[in-house]
Formats: C-alpha cells, sequence, structure tokens
C-alpha cells in the first residue's frame, strides 16, 4: 500500500510542485518545440513520472506501476472504446459510399468552405460531441472537411478548434455527472448537484460558444473570411449559446448539447437560404488558387476538391462498390454505357433514398443513445451483470491522513451502456441498413484499429501519465499550491481544468482529477464552490485542442501521423486566447459585477 507523503520534496510546497510541473513541462516541449511525435512524447513523459513518483515522492516501484496500468487501462475503456467504434461506423459510410451522398448533403446548403465549416465542424460536430465525446467529433469531422475539399492540416485545425464550446456537456453531460459526484463529497453546500453545476456552466461556455465561429471563418480564409461570413457565423454562435443556456438551466443538462447543436444547425440553414450574399464563395479550387489553403497540399491525406475520396490508407480509399450497398450518382446518360466521355456528363441529384440512407447512422446513434438514457433503461444498465465495479487489483493507495482509498483506484467496467458499447450497435444496424456483409463490416473493423494505432498507443499513454500524477500526490500538489494564490485562484481556476483536459484529454477527467480540489480551495478562499467547480469544466474545454490524444486522433484522420507538433503549435494560441477569455468571465462572475450570475447568489 501507499499513502501519498505531504510536501515529499525538502519539506516544501514549492519545491514539491515544482518537481510535478516537470511531467507535465516535459510532455508540451517534446510536443510544441521539438517536434517528437504524440505517441513517444507520451511514452517518454510517463517514464519521467515514473521515476518522479518513485524518487521524490516516494510511491513503491508496484504501486507506480500498477497505477500506470490503471490508467492505460482506463485509456482504452471507455474513452477508445468509443472512439474506435465511432470512427468504425464512420468508415462502413465511407467505404460504401454514402459519406459521399452525406458530404453533398451539406455541400447543398451553401459551396461556401467557410460555411461549411461552421456546419460541419461547429454545429454537426457538437452533436457528435452530444452524443459520444471522448474525440470521435474531432476524428469524424475533420475527414468530412477533408472530403469537402479542406487541405489536411487545416481540416484537423478547424474541427480542433470548434470542439471547445460544446465539451462540458459532452457525452450526455458526462463531466458534469462526474463534477457533481466528485464535489458533492467534500462540501456540504447543497447546490453541488447536476442541476446547478450544469446551470452555472450554461453560463459560461455560452459566451465562448458565441465566438467560436467567427474564429473558425477567420482560420480558414483570413479577415475576409470574417468580413464575408460573419452573419452567418455570428448566428451559429449565439443561437448556439442561447439554446445551451436555456436547455442546461431550464430543460435537461444531459440534452443541453443535442438541443444547442440542432438549434443552431437550423438558424445557419434558415440565414444561408434567406441571406442574398453580395461575395463570391470560397470553394477549395478558389482557396487553393489564392495560396491561402496550400497549408498541407500534397502528402498523404490530400484530398482533391469535390471528389469525396480520401487518399489515405485503410478503409477511407476503398471504393463504394467493394463493400456494400453503395448509392450510385448516375449520369443524365445511360449509366451502363461505357466509360468514354461518362465523366464529363451531368450528375443526377442524390435521391431521398439515397440521402435517407446516408443520415441513417447518424440517426440511429441518437435513437441508440437516447434509449440507453432514458432513465428507466440507464438504471437498469448501471446494476450488475451490465455494469461492475472492482478495486485495481494489487493498487492500494490512501491520501495522505486518511484511512479510505482513493476513489481512482476502484474501475468501472459498463461494458454493456459505454458509449463504444453501444456505437458497436449502431454500427451493426448500419451494416443491416447500408446492407454491408458481416466479412467486411469485420474487415473494416480491423483496419480502423490499423488506421489509429499510434493514437492508441498515445492515448493509453498519456492517460496511465495522468494516474500517476494523480496517485502518486504530484496532482494535488500543483492543486495547493495554486491554491496559495487566494482570491487570485478565481482567475486560475480555469487554468487548473485546461492543464487537467490537456494532459488527460477528457473534460470528465479533468473534473474527476480537480474537481474536489477546486470545492475545496474555494472554501479557504472565500470563493463560491459551485462557481468555482463549473470553472474546472469550463476552463477544461479549451485544453481539449491541445491535449495529445485529439492531436493524435485528429493526424491520423487526415493520414498525417507524425505531424502531432506542427498541428499543436497551429491551435495552441486560439487555446490560449480562449482560455484568457473564459479566466475573465470567471473573475468577473466571482465579483459583484457578474455576481449574480451565479445560482443561488
Amino acid at each position: 500500500m501507499f499513502e501519498q507523503v505531504v510536501d515529499p520534496v525538502g519539506g516544501s510546497l514549492a519545491l514539491s510542485a515544482l518537481v510535478a510541473a516537470v511531467p507535465l513541462l516535459t510532455l508540451f516541449v517534446l510536443l510544441g518545440a521539438l517536434k517528437v511525435k504524440a505517441w513517444l512524447a507520451g511514452l517518454i513523459s510517463l517514464a519521467v513520472a515514473l521515476v518522479l513518483a518513485i524518487l521524490a515522492f516516494r510511491m513503491p516501484v508496484g504501486q507506480a506501476a500498477l497505477s500506470a496500468t490503471e490508467g492505460a487501462a482506463f485509456g482504452f475503456f471507455p474513452i477508445l472504446w468509443v472512439v474506435i467504434n465511432a470512427i468504425w461506423v464512420y468508415n462502413l459510410t465511407v467505404a460504401t459510399g454514402h459519406f459521399d451522398v452525406l458530404r453533398r448533403s451539406f455541400g447543398n446548403v451553401s459551396p461556401d468552405l467557410r460555411i461549411q465549416a461552421i456546419i460541419v465542424a461547429f454545429c454537426f460536430g457538437a452533436l457528435l460531441e452530444a452524443l459520444a465525446g471522448f474525440g470521435t467529433p474531432v476524428a469524424i469531422t475533420v475527414s468530412m472537411l477533408m472530403a469537402l475539399g479542406f487541405q489536411p492540416m487545416k481540416a484537423a485545425a478547424v474541427a480542433l478548434i470548434a470542439n471547445t464550446a460544446p465539451v462540458a456537456f459532452g457525452a450526455l453531460a458526462t463531466p458534469i455527472v462526474t463534477l457533481a459526484t466528485v464535489t458533492s463529497g467534500v462540501s456540504d453546500d447543497a447546490r453541488l448537484t447536476v442541476d446547478t453545476l450544469g446551470a452555472m456552466a450554461g453560463r459560461q461556455t455560452p459566451i465562448l460558444a458565441a465566438i467560436v465561429p467567427l474564429v473558425l471563418v477567420l482560420v480558414v480564409d483570413g479577415r475576409r473570411g470574417v468580413k464575408d461570413t460573419w452573419l452567418e457565423a455570428l448566428v451559429a454562435g449565439v443561437s448556439f449559446g442561447v439554446a445551451q443556456f436555456l436547455a442546461a438551466n431550464y430543460v435537461s443538462v444531459p440534452l443541453t448539447d443535442i438541443i444547442a447543436a440542432l438549434v443552431s444547425a437550423a438558424a445557419v440553414v434558415a440565414v444561408v437560404r434567406m441571406r442574398k450574399a453580395g461575395y463570391e464563395p470560397v470553394t477549395a479550387a478558389s482557396l487553393s488558387r489564392a495560396g491561402t489553403g496550400a497549408d498541407a497540399a500534397g502528402g498523404a491525406g490530400t484530398v482533391a476538391a469535390g471528389s469525396g475520396r480520401r487518399g489515405r490508407a485503410g478503409v477511407g480509399a476503398t471504393a463504394g462498390e467493394e463493400l456494400g450497398d453503395a448509392p450510385g450518382r448516375q449520369t443524365a446518360r445511360d449509366p451502363h454505357a461505357p466509360a468514354s466521355g461518362a465523366e464529363d456528363a451531368p450528375l443526377l441529384p442524390d435521391t431521398p433514398a439515397e440521402v435517407a440512407k446516408a443520415y441513417a447512422p447518424y440517426g440511429i446513434v441518437i435513437v441508440i443513445f437516447a434509449l440507453a438514457n432514458l432513465g428507466p433503461v440507464k438504471s437498469a444498465l448501471a446494476q450488475a451483470p451490465w455494469t461492475t465495479t472492482f478495486p485495481w487489483p494489487g493498487l492500494n493507495v490512501f491520501a495522505a491522513g486518511s484511512s479510505e482509498e482513493l476513489a481512482s483506484t476502484t474501475f468501472t467496467f459498463n461494458w454493456l451502456p459505454a458509449a463504444g458499447t453501444l456505437m458497436i450497435i449502431a454500427g451493426l444496424l448500419t451494416m443491416l441498413v447500408l446492407r454491408i456483409s458481416p466479412g467486411r463490416g469485420l474487415k473494416a473493423y480491423v483496419d480502423t484499429y490499423r488506421e489509429l494505432k499510434w493514437a492508441i498507443v498515445t492515448v493509453m499513454a498519456v492517460l496511465a501519465l495522468a494516474y500517476v500524477l494523480n496517485q502518486s500526490g504530484m496532482t494535488g500538489h500543483l492543486g495547493r499550491a495554486l491554491a496559495q494564490t487566494g482570491g487570485f485562484f478565481a482567475f486560475l481556476s480555469p487554468i487548473l481544468g485546461w492543464i487537467g483536459v490537456a494532459v488527460t484529454g477528457s473534460d470528465t477527467s479533468a473534473n474527476a482529477l480537480f474537481g474536489a480540489l477546486q470545492v475545496q480551495t474555494a472554501a479557504g478562499a472565500g470563493l463560491d464552490p459551485v462557481l468555482l467547480a463549473a470553472a474546472n469544466s469550463s476552463g477544461g474545454v479549451m485544453g481539449k485542442m491541445v491535449s495529445p490524444q485529439n492531436l493524435a486522433i485528429a493526424a491520423a484522420a487526415v493520414g498525417m501521423a507524425g505531424k502531432e507538433g506542427e498541428l499543436f503549435r497551429k491551435v495552441f494560441g486560439w487555446s490560449m486566447l480562449l482560455l484568457l477569455l473564459m479566466c475573465l468571465i470567471v473573475v468577473l462572475q466571482a465579483s459583484p459585477v457578474l455576481g449574480w450570475m451565479v445560482p443561488g447568489q
């Protein structure tokens, strides 16, 4: 067994916190400055954390190793479990050709890439975040953007930046549910519930959501993009923010992002239909001619504009008719005539049946997740044998002076209600709808694992790192050092959440790591515990775009594994800017200026 040691380095909190920061600094320096591949940076940082946990924080070798194995297991299940299976469902649609139909359906709303970035990355990405979370929206929307004509690196950057505002309520508000669980046990404040914490987060992230689409069009096309499409971007952000606020406060916390995503998408489509644009639409071809889109031309993952075919190896490169019931976009001439000249013939629109099939997989996902989260169903699935919890074998870690083991040493194996398992069910139903044979579906599944092999290593390594940091006491020392700032902690509170998500890649995990600490610090600093607990989740969403897991997933999805460092540098500035905005929001909410926004004040 291991009992965490207080201030183990020279009996000093400052020195102990400084040593505790070394693994995190190692990770960020390797990724951002030295351009080391994400999987290798994760493994090196894990090794550094293990050495420091053993030598500086006096954790027994066996306990440190077991802590890492539990973290790696958690990285695979449930996090990678949902990502892998969600990408498999997506790959099924790509390989049958139905993804092309979906792409054309989005493209029919507007030929302008800037509008498509808003609809696909922001609105549709938010819907995916609401249903699955854990990297799924980035993996899917990156590939969709590429198929629409975005260059790989720009597609990845846009998808990562868009995956911010919905994160706090992702996976049916799993981060908020986790936050309520860990905070209610350390405070007698009756407001630390899912409803109140969700309401508080719903008074923070909507402000962020209002400007994210503007950032997206700026990234896609610079100042011209903002000048031309500011109205569509503003409508998308404001409608999403308003819907998110209303849903979180007055409807349902778990359904917040689903409602906001659908409202935002409908608002954007309405504006595009009603507005007579006074500008030239920006297409992949025009953007390339202007020289503003050539940030990653050529190489693996490059997509010919409008082709709908991904050039990377794996399932996505497979011809549609090779896998299952492929839709045929017939030409105006005889489709069975010789191929000569057929490519020049006009294409008929996709039929309503083809469009319905293209949307079917996502409709199936929505229905399955909605059913699984109905009160009685959810309660039943939370019981044995569908869900089981057990102490991680051999791992016995206690907080300093406590007789109870850390809650993180207990592993929850909810094999049936897990989002990843629900995605497998959705995939099997998708195979039936798209008429994909079991053999072809299995091949697509194996190819998906091959495609994500380095992302899998990265995620498991970084979650192992997070568990070692937490269970050795390093995370707690970092938090205690920040708590020494007193009232200024209101500014630092979102930063703590950002650190948690940047390291773990999950707002849920960050809330589990720091949620209780936020509440305890609030009590000592005279700040509102609900405000700081929610700030941990809201501040954490900006860490999503720089987390090694998401970087690895995005890079793998565009066939640019090994370029995570370059992608990190592209999005880091935006992460910092949006984090600063959230810090200012929380500071104002901790003051009389916006204090009225805190529930119960």
